[in-house]
């Protein structure tokens, strides 16, 4: 008879990172010790920022056989999936919604498996129920709203659908590599006009004194960071948000994750103006921040998208995810995807009432995807 039984962590370090990789894999680097281990040691996530680690370990016995990164949340900061509606109406009804748990990559919208389960074993999709049901039953002991899972695999959204939990879904927009040999290709592939655009904005954003350079892991200096922290402070200033990564935390990044770091840069006079910084993971490129001094014309779209592109061509990588939102990235090649979360909300009378929500949602947001393909650039409208 098998003996589950579900251990929280409040440190990333009472899970050794053999144990915890052997379960995570080495495709996504966000959901990597080191990844997690960067954020703790910098502080940027903690009593600080709100989001408390309390990493979840379900066991067989004694063996170890899934791990997911779970955090204590007293509001909904840095998700990407919003809930504050629901959270305002049960508070409004006489409820306390905060605090929750929260399965996530912290203030990162990037897609992937969430419960990670030791490859090793052979019933992934019940050992994915046992660990759903689980982190219910913790959620319940603790007294706790709700426990919610964002950007997950549609897989597992399936699964926990057949263990109380409620399926939701958003858009974003990825570009995908159909085995192109260059940029030159990749434009080929578009319709004339969408084909001349991106050349244009490509001339311009270059044509301005501008050199550009792509940095990996021990490449980038300290000096280079100083730098991109100004950006990225800058860009949260702009945006009227909160700096929750640290100084501290992209130089533990790149010196625990090496050439899985990409920085790309714009120079002028051989000074840093702009980065952009992405992690490249074993098929994908993920887009994480970018900032900028000064007014450039498309260097937005230079650094952050087609000089994505470059190097996902050049490294023979599947997709791009180049972030949340932005319809404007379709006609630059990047198109409509859905996203996939899932949901345990411990009130029945509030499950009651988000439910049918997402019902409503989920059919907008299909009707939405279907919408938005038809203004893809592509020759033969590529599959959404």
């Amino acid at each position: 008879m098998t003996d589950w039984s579900l251990t929280l962590h409040a440190s990333i370090t009472e899970i050794g990172a053999t144990a915890w990789d052997r379960c995570a894999g080495d495709d996504n680097p966000f959901l990597s010790h080191a990844f997690f281990l960067a954020l703790e040691e910098s502080g940027s996530v903690g009593a600080r920022t709100g989001w408390l680690p309390r990493y979840a370990a379900l066991h067989d016995g004694t063996v170890l056989v899934a791990v997911a990164p779970l955090f204590l949340k007293g509001h909904s900061y840095g998700e990407y999936v919003f809930d504050q509606s629901w959270a305002r109406a049960y508070e409004q009804a006489g409820g306390q919604y905060y605090p929750k748990l929260q399965i996530a990559v912290p203030f990162s919208p990037v897609s992937g498996k969430r419960l990670l389960i030791d490859p090793a074993q052979l019933a992934q999709d019940t050992i994915a129920g046992v660990f759903g049901d689980a982190l219910r039953q913790a959620c319940q002991e603790l007294g706790l709203s709700s426990v919610h899972m964002s950007f997950c695999t549609e897989a597992e959204q399936d699964v926990l659908a057949g263990h109380g939990w409620m399926k939701r879904i958003g858009l974003q927009y990825h570009w995908h590599n159909q085995g192109y040999a260059d940029f030159e290709q990749f434009l080929e592939a578009l319709a004339s006009r969408k084909r001349k655009a991106i050349r244009r904005e490509r001339r311009e954003a270059q044509g301005c004194g501008l050199t550009f350079r792509t940095l990996r892991g021990p490449e980038i200096t300290a000096q280079d960071w100083d730098r991109f922290y100004t950006f990225y402070q800058a860009t949260i200033d702009r945006k009227w948000g909160q700096a929750y990564l640290t100084r501290q935390f992209f130089s533990g990044l790149s010196e625990r994750l090496g050439e899985r770091v990409v920085l790309m840069q714009a120079l002028h006079d051989g000074i840093p103006v702009a980065a952009a910084l992405n992690l490249a993971g074993r098929d994908t490129l993920y887009g994480r921040n970018w900032g900028c001094e000064g007014d450039w014309p498309f260097l937005h779209f230079e650094l952050c998208y087609y000089q994505a592109i470059d190097l996902a061509i050049a490294e023979g990588l599947a997709r791009v995810e180049a972030g949340a939102q932005g319809e404007h990235k379709i006609q630059r090649g990047y198109l409509p995807s859905l996203t996939y979360s899932s949901h345990f909300i411990r009130d029945p009378a509030l499950a009651r009432a988000v439910r049918p929500f997402l019902e409503e949602e989920r059919e907008a947001i299909l009707q939405e995807k279907e919408a938005l393909a038809s203004f893809s650039p592509y020759h033969h409208k590529n599959s959404c």
